[in-house]
């Protein structure tokens, strides 16, 4: 009789892959990565700001784990183009099985800039964000997502009117002034995209 499979590995999600609408990888569920911080990130790798993983030892950030068919990471790695795929497994906690591979992608230090006009945050990126941790998490969770992200100081480019970012989701009035009370409260620093 031959030897079981392993089972499929897992990615863990802390920003956009959090919201479902945006990927079509099943098995999605509830997860918390320990020893590391979720931060808006600038790169010359990218026009403008992402989130990434970075290690913080006290520090834990909640999120998805979704399946990898197959081991296919192709689409994967070329959605999250410019982050280092990492082995996260005895990091993560979940309810799989315990031998189930997970990986977590984070943009290596060396690459990382300081945040500027340069590199903002799309608004049309942090409203699917959002979106989905309110999705799964609920406004609790936004609230731990805000208080758990560090770079809040990074310029946020208002694109609502026409999104920049290619997986832009609709909004409810409700979930845009959810949105909106954050940056709001945070004192966000907001400019307007050129019309």
């Amino acid at each position: 009789m031959p030897a079981p499979l392993p089972p499929a590995p897992y990615f863990f999600g802390y920003g956009s892959l959090v919201n479902t609408r945006t990927h079509a990888y099943g098995q999605a569920r509830p997860a918390r990565l320990s020893g590391w911080r979720r931060a808006w990130v600038q790169t010359d790798l990218r026009q403008v700001a992402y989130l990434s993983a970075v290690p913080c030892a006290d520090s834990r950030i909640d999120g998805l784990v979704a399946e990898v068919p197959g081991a296919d990471w192709a689409a994967l790695d070329d959605r999250e183009f410019g982050y280092d795929r990492l082995a996260a497994r005895d990091s993560v906690q979940h309810d799989l099985a315990p031998e189930t591979e997970v990986a977590v992608y984070a943009i290596p230090a060396n690459s990382q800039r300081a945040a500027s006009l340069r590199h903002p945050i799309l608004l049309s990126y942090l409203d699917v964000v959002i979106q989905g941790y309110l999705d799964v998490f609920g406004t609790e969770g936004v609230a731990d997502f805000i208080r758990t992200t560090d770079g809040w100081d990074t310029p946020i480019l208002n694109d609502r009117a026409a999104p920049s970012y290619p997986r832009a989701q609709v909004l409810t009035t409700d979930e845009r002034d959810l949105v909106d009370h954050h940056l709001t409260a945070l004192g966000a620093q907001l400019i307007e995209a050129d019309q």
